[in-house]
């Protein structure tokens, strides 16, 4: 008498006793190793937090509302990717094409603003009006008792935060730096399954795998940057938050 066996996960043979397949258990694995190697970076960043003697800091040079928009679009390019796989399992191949170059251009979306974030931040100035400054930063204040001392109308500073300004910027830039490296691998990888889907027998509903592969991927970097966002950029704006 034949023996049934059960349907095969994703259309591949199943390699591990766990139930999932080797490929995704590596990814698994790998997951597990990045989220240590993330979180050293973000440990690292903590414990130098506030260690910086001189150089701009975060309340000076951190804008929140535009980093907002640059986490809520990584954020919808879950979302995105979510109804790319579900589209895929449905064999609605046109729709998952859509939502995959959907993602795709989220992603490079979040690159461009991080682009913009660092250069505005390794050009960063600041000017200080010597009758009236209002309420100063730390640094500002910095600027302010060494330009205004001399009896001039204004004061201000034309340096900018970059990796060797000081601790801050050397643990920040390193550490959103790396993420930066991994959203943009994932962009590559989701178009690289985009246009294989149009290789014919190659991404098929049956055929899920690459893309589920691409999806656990892509959602890690989206909760990681939550982290980051959280820790990094509110924390280091509003203490107390």
């Amino acid at each position: 008498m034949a023996q049934e066996h059960a349907a095969p996960i994703h259309g591949e043979d199943e390699g591990t006793t766990t139930g999932l397949n080797h490929r995704k258990m590596l990814m698994w694995a790998f997951l597990g190793s990045d989220c240590m190697f993330f979180g050293s970076l973000i440990a690292t960043y903590l414990v130098y937090q506030g260690k910086s003697l001189e150089g701009p800091l975060p309340i000076d040079v951190f804008d929140i509302p535009v980093t907002s928009i640059s986490t809520f679009v990584l954020l919808m390019s879950s979302m995105s990717m979510v109804l790319a796989y579900s589209a895929l399992t449905k064999n609605n191949m046109k729709g998952f094409r859509i939502w995959m170059i959907s993602t795709a251009i989220m992603g490079a979306t979040f690159i461009g603003f991080q682009v913009y974030e660092f250069s505005s931040f390794a050009n960063h100035h600041v000017e200080i009006d010597c009758v009236s400054p209002g309420e100063l930063t730390k640094y500002e204040q910095h600027i302010f008792d060494d330009g205004c001392s001399s009896g001039e109308a204004h004061a201000e500073s034309h340096e900018g935060l970059k990796p060797q300004t000081n601790l801050f910027g050397t643990t920040f830039y390193t550490l959103t730096g790396f993420h930066g490296a991994h959203v943009t691998l994932g962009i590559v990888w989701l178009l690289s399954l985009l246009l294989l889907s149009f290789k014919k027998g190659v991404i098929t509903p049956e055929k899920n795998l690459d893309v589920d592969l691409a999806a656990l991927y892509w959602h890690f970097v989206d909760v990681v940057w939550i982290v980051i966002f959280t820790v990094v950029y509110l924390f280091g704006v509003f203490p107390g938050f």
